[in-house]
């Protein structure tokens, strides 16, 4: 639950710095200074700009391309939080064992409660905060790749399929099609794990998807495409990774991998 929580405050947050943001204006260039623009604002464009020029000078190709590669960039990442996802399954039954044995609510027995559940975790090498950092990770991606389209005319200016990069979808396709890849994304992530059994995870479920939505209606097309493509990359990393990972583990754990 606190992750999806933060998830929630991020993109919030995200939201409002964006909305606040005052450089936007200004053109990005190879001369453009400050910390931020130099090495983050600046290689995303001209690494967009490269593989748009390289794609026929399309730069919804480009940006769906640059969205593939820092994907990839992050896929060891994630590979350790869908580890993660399934070693907190797997630990399940124990956990609800610690839950129902602490089940008072002094402060004495929910100490001793936190200190057994972080043995567990740790006899069992389950981090519950790995499956933040992808999440953190992008945020400076996903704001990068906002000021690289509004500082970046040719970018700006690009219309890809029927919309144009830096203006919002009129059509509100977009928004509809990143609201409900988000929700398939979300889907395919609890299957089997027994978080939909929990009802402030199901409402995370509904709530995340109409999030994005709100967002994609208002922010350029880009972000959505960003969004829509990364969705897509997650979706089938979590079905040809997620899925055979939990298999194995679930063939170990009834003593079908002994030999």
């Amino acid at each position: 639950m606190r992750k999806k929580v933060l998830i929630g405050i991020a993109l919030a947050g995200l939201v409002l710095f964006l909305s606040g943001c005052t450089s936007i204006n200004e053109p990005i260039t190879s001369e453009s200074t400050g910390f931020w623009s130099k090495y983050f604002v600046y290689p995303l464009s001209l690494t967009i700009t490269y593989f748009a020029k390289l794609l026929g000078n399309s730069y919804g190709l480009g940006i769906i391309v640059v969205t593939v590669i820092i994907r990839l960039i992050l896929l060891p990442l994630n590979i350790k939080q869908l580890k993660s996802s399934v070693a907190m399954q797997q630990i399940q039954p124990e956990l609800k064992k610690l839950q129902t044995k602490y089940s008072s609510k002094d402060a004495n027995t929910q100490r001793k409660l936190q200190e057994e559940t972080m043995a567990l975790f740790e006899k069992h090498k389950v981090n519950p905060l790995s499956g933040c950092l992808p999440i953190l990770v992008q945020m400076p991606v996903l704001i990068a790749i906002y000021q690289a389209i509004m500082r970046t005319s040719a970018i700006k200016e690009q219309s890809f399929l029927w919309f144009q990069l830096g203006s919002p979808d009129p059509y509100f396709i977009l928004a509809v099609v990143a609201a409900a890849l988000t929700f398939i994304q979300q889907k395919v992530m609890m299957a089997g794990n027994g978080e939909m059994q929990n009802p402030q995870m199901t409402a995370m479920l509904y709530m995340m998807p109409i999030m994005i939505g709100v967002f994609a209606i208002f922010l350029p097309s880009a972000l959505p495409l960003y969004w829509i493509v990364g969705n897509v990359f997650m979706i089938a990393q979590t079905l040809l990774i997620r899925q055979p990972m939990m298999k194995k583990e679930a063939k170990a754990s009834t003593g079908g991998g002994k030999k």
